[in-house]
């Protein structure tokens, strides 16, 4: 009975960290949720590092940005943000090992966007333009049901009979509004 136990304390001591650790991991913890795009630069002044990150500063691309629910990672010279907030060493390390990307030569930037699956959906060295990025999320079969989905009406509320008692001059509630249209895509 002792060995029993014991043996299964170890076991559940041994696997525990493993079973977390997939979620412990900025791409682990967006699983499901957002899709990462995430650039990895040697420097802060790569032209594909920059030219993105205006790119995606204008109203119409910022727009698309968070209709698709994207979350922008960047990577220059080991220090990690994630949307324009620094992570710490540990988080940035995780980031990196999950796109298991080793040793490679850093001559030009790459850009490499993560589906709501966990999986790359995008991996490219050098500029590339939004609407690129933007067309292959919405060729996702995630991204069509999202799209598809209609939105939830809520439930409407049943007027109340004013009792006796009642103010007058107050009827009950206003009808409630009109859900609002879904964009198109």
């Amino acid at each position: 009975m002792l060995s029993r136990s014991l043996t299964l304390a170890i076991l559940f001591a041994v696997s525990s960290p493993l079973l977390a650790a997939d979620s412990d991991t900025p791409l682990g913890q967006e699983r499901g949720r957002t899709r990462p795009l995430i650039i990895i630069a040697s420097s802060s002044v790569d032209p594909t590092l920059v030219s993105l990150k205006k790119s995606l500063d204008e109203p119409a691309n910022k727009e698309a940005f968070a209709k698709r629910s994207m979350v922008l990672y960047t990577i220059v010279n080991m220090i990690g943000q994630r949307n324009g907030k620094d992570m710490d060493a540990q988080s940035t390390m995780a980031l990196i090992r999950d796109l298991k990307l080793g040793a490679r030569p850093g001559d030009q930037a790459q850009v490499i966007l993560v589906g709501k699956d966990g999986e790359t959906k995008i991996d490219h060295k050098g500029n590339i333009d939004p609407k690129e990025i933007f067309s292959t999320i919405d060729q996702m079969p995630m991204a069509e049901k999202e799209a598809a989905a209609p939105a939830p009406v809520p439930p409407a509320a049943e007027p109340k009979s004013t009792a006796q008692g009642g103010k007058p001059g107050k009827g009950g509630k206003a009808a409630p509004a009109a859900p609002a249209a879904q964009p198109d895509d």
